[in-house]
Formats: structure tokens, C-alpha cells, sequence
């Protein structure tokens, strides 16, 4: 059995904390030491599994490998995705990429941004669900439902097989009082969005249900390349394939779809309502994370990043702060947070897709302050790692290094630069910056010239496959 993980998604209900470049399931929402996606993977120890392969963006590359490499899984598959399909076709690569290499295993379909709270219920009824695959069945895990959400789609059950039950029929969102009733019948199930199958099955059903999509996908694939842990598809045939989930290109459609009941405390985390319902609440029903005054305040979420937030007589409000952007909404209005990162979009902010902090291969850069003509960055360098041999057209740099030891090319000359100790590179020198260390090295870059953008960067050379 092979898992394959999802993490394609945007997260955009979520935002200000997830971002384009840095979505939630690269966030650690609920564990503090874990994001959702590191516990997705960890909440399979236990299971008879090979190596898990990650399906992402392209943009996204250098994070995911990263939130391995800490699990200890630097040689794991990454399968990049040069621009989003949806889930059918996503599969449809980890098939055709695990057939290609003469297996035909168990599929286990996992979406990186859930959470769940029962570690043993899913993993019990994972292996229920295995032997309903190995029979050929196609298998969805539904969940019990807890209350009647309109956000999600519906699964219907049917007569009872072999521990689970076939599908009657996949619902879509329904109004509340369509949700009511479905919660009282006992007879309708979430549709959670994973899955478990045989890989050829799945492309039996996609080639008799969809051949365009795996016609697609096999082109993609064959005129791909390796690169590193990472697996490339073409992007231009890729985007050429048509979009659809996997419930509407197969399960809908197929005679072998069953389910799985799952009574596990899931949660897919889709907004800041769902997320503050993962936590325990005070004696006011508040959910206080970060630095947070709360007076007269009730049924609130305040997520405090930076700086201190004091609430006074507020009820039933979501408030979240980071370092470049607050929100402030209503929570039965939290769905329409997707409306304001659309505007942002539109308007070209960063705050859209970048948080200040910036995420590299290397380590990553905050940018603290910025003005006519200059800017100031914190940069951390992880050890051993190296920034491109790089040359700037319109800007001069000065570094000055807070901790660590810098290992610093300037043209002709490489020497080190160790704490309290600056260094300068001229506009228009070839140069780079590395870490030889054994300890993170941090730095303040000031940045001073015409042009100070990310985009005024000729790359020589680069570890990361960038140049």
C-alpha cells in the first residue's frame, strides 16, 4: 500500500495565515510542532506502508521536500504538478508512476490538510477498507456526520458488504434543511475525500469513464523528467488535460464504489470556524491562541502571531493577526474570506500570496523594512545550505551577520564573515552566500539601489536546480 498525498490545494479560507506560497497544509495549525501535512503522514505509523508520495505544485517543491527532509524522509517522491487539475488527474500520475515501475499497489488517497483525532478509528477502517480493495472495490471513506454542515457533499449508503456498504448515490452540498434531514436519516455520510484502490483499477475505471484524462496524464508523464526527489511532467501537455475530482470522473459513475463508515473526530479544516471547533473552548466559549486580552468577549477566535490583540465586548468574531495583515469577520460570514484574497489578487498584493517571511531551499528571509531606494531583510541560511552564485543589475548589499559564520564568494575573493562582522557586495558582482556551519546562519541584508526587486537576480550556478 502506498500512500499518496494531496497537498495541491491554496487554502485561501484561511488566509492570513495561508498564502499562496505557504498554504495550510504547510502551516502547523493545530500541533504546534507539526503542520498539517507532516501530521497526515505521521498518522500512519503503525500501517504496513511503503514510502509515501507527495503530490504538489511545482512552487510549492522546495517546502514539501523540506517538511520530509524533518520527518526523515529526504529520499521520498515528489511529484510535481506544473499547474492544478484537480484530484482524477493527480491520481492518475501516482498510478500510471507506480505501474511504470512494475507494481500495482494499494492506492491510499489522502487530502494533506485534514485532521483527525482518533488515531486507531482510521487506521482500523483503513483496514477495513483494504480488504474491500483487494476485492476489486473502489473505496471512499465516508464520515459519520456530526451536525448538518451544508459545506460538504453527501454520500448515500447501500446495502452492507463485507464490512463497509456500497454507494447508493453521491450528493452534492445541500441547504440546511436537506442537511437536517440527512443527519436524521442516519443513512448519509460526509464525503471526506479519501480514498483507497488498486492502482489499475483506478485506471480501468478512468480509461472507461475519462480516457481524455488518462490519455493525458500518460503523455504528461512519458515526456516528463526526474529531477532529484522530484518527478516533473510535461507542463504543457499536463495543462492540456481536462479538470475533474475524482468523485465526478470515477466514483459516480463506476459499478465497484463502496464505503467505508469512518467515526474518527475529522475535520478538513476549510475554515476558521472549522478551526477554531478543533480546539477546546474557555469558560466563554473562546478560542485564544498567541498573545490575547480578552474582556467581555464570547464565542471568538483570536489568533494573535506577532504582536498583542485586546478584545472588549465582542461576540461570535474571528480575529486574526500576522506581521503584514489583520482580519477582522464575522463567524457565520468566515466562507467569503476567499472574496477578499480574490480582491487581493486582483490589486497585485503580496499579502495574496507571500507572508513577509519568504521560504526558500536554502532557509528563508523576512523582509523587515523597505523604503525609497533601500530594503532590510533577515535572512536565515539552514547549514549546509547555499544560496545561488548570483549577480545583481541594480542593487548593492551589505551583510552583517548576527549568528553563525558566513562563507561569503565576492567576486575573486571567498572568505568567511563570522558574528559582529559585516561585509559588502557591489551592484553588478558575481557572488554568493553559503553556510558551512552546523548551526543556522542569520544575517541582516540591507539592500540599497534603483531596483530592489526578487526578479533582479542572474543565477551562475545553484545547488537547487534554478540556475
Amino acid at each position: 500500500m502506498i500512500p499518496v498525498i494531496l497537498s495541491g490545494g491554496s487554502g485561501s479560507r484561511l488566509w492570513p495565515l495561508s498564502r499562496q506560497l505557504n498554504p495550510k497544509q504547510f502551516l502547523s495549525l493545530i500541533d504546534t510542532n507539526l503542520s498539517l501535512l507532516q501530521a497526515t503522514i505521521q498518522r500512519l505509523d503503525g500501517l504496513e506502508i511503503q514510502s509515501p508520495r507527495l503530490i504538489c505544485n511545482e512552487e510549492h517543491r522546495f517546502l514539501a521536500a523540506e517538511q520530509l527532509r524533518k520527518l526523515g524522509m529526504e529520499s521520498a517522491n515528489i511529484l510535481l504538478e506544473p499547474v492544478g487539475r484537480n484530484t482524477a488527474p493527480a491520481v492518475a500520475l501516482a498510478a500510471l508512476q507506480a505501474t511504470v515501475e512494475g507494481q500495482d499497489p494499494m492506492l491510499l488517497i489522502l487530502p494533506a490538510d485534514h485532521t483527525i483525532k482518533d488515531i486507531d478509528a482510521f487506521q482500523e477502517a483503513i483496514k477495513v477498507a483494504l480488504a474491500l480493495a483487494m476485492e476489486g472495490k473502489l473505496v471512499t471513506f465516508a464520515i459519520v456526520p456530526t451536525y448538518p454542515e451544508t459545506g460538504y457533499g453527501y454520500i448515500e449508503k447501500g446495502d452492507e458488504i463485507g464490512g463497509g456498504f456500497r454507494v447508493n448515490r453521491f450528493v452534492e452540498k445541500p441547504d440546511l434543511a436537506t442537511a437536517q434531514e440527512y443527519v436524521l436519516t442516519k443513512n448519509f455520510f460526509w464525503n471526506s475525500g479519501m480514498f483507497l484502490f488498486r492502482a489499475s483499477r483506478y485506471l480501468e475505471e478512468l480509461q472507461k469513464f475519462r480516457p481524455d484524462i488518462l490519455s493525458a496524464c500518460i503523455e504528461a508523464l512519458g515526456n516528463g523528467s526526474q529531477d532529484l526527489n522530484f518527478t516533473r511532467v510535461d507542463r504543457a501537455l499536463f495543462s492540456a488535460c481536462p479538470e475533474d475530482s475524482i468523485d465526478y470522473a470515477v466514483m459516480e459513475k463506476t459499478a465497484d464504489a463502496v464505503m467505508v463508515p469512518m467515526n474518527a473526530g475529522w475535520s478538513d479544516i476549510g475554515s476558521w470556524s472549522a478551526l477554531a471547533d478543533a480546539f477546546a473552548k474557555d469558560a466563554d466559549g473562546n478560542v485564544l491562541k498567541g498573545d490575547v486580552f480578552a474582556e467581555n468577549t464570547s464565542n471568538t477566535y483570536v489568533h494573535a502571531n506577532s504582536r498583542l490583540i485586546a478584545t472588549i465586548g465582542v461576540e461570535g468574531l474571528v480575529i486574526v493577526e500576522t506581521n503584514d495583515a489583520i482580519l477582522v469577520a464575522r463567524k457565520d460570514q468566515v466562507q467569503d474570506v476567499k472574496k477578499v484574497v480574490e480582491r487581493l489578487k486582483q490589486s497585485d498584493r503580496h499579502e495574496y500570496s507571500n507572508h513577509r517571511e519568504v521560504y526558500r531551499p536554502w532557509g528563508m528571509y523576512d523582509s523587515i523594512d523597505k523604503g525609497t531606494r533601500y530594503q532590510v531583510k533577515r535572512i536565515t541560511v539552514q547549514p549546509g545550505a547555499k544560496l545561488s552564485v548570483q549577480m545583481h543589475h541594480h542593487r548593492a548589499e551589505h551583510w552583517i551577520v548576527v549568528s553563525g559564520t558566513a562563507k561569503v564568494t565576492n567576486g575573486e575573493k571567498t572568505y568567511l564573515v563570522s558574528e559582529n562582522q559585516s561585509t559588502y557586495i557591489p551592484i553588478g558582482q558575481v557572488h554568493a552566500l553559503e553556510n558551512p556551519g552546523v548551526i543556522p546562519l542569520e544575517l541582516i541584508e540591507v539592500q540599497s539601489g534603483s531596483y530592489l526587486g526578487e526578479n533582479d537576480i542572474v543565477r551562475f550556478e545553484d545547488k537547487y536546480g534554478r540556475a
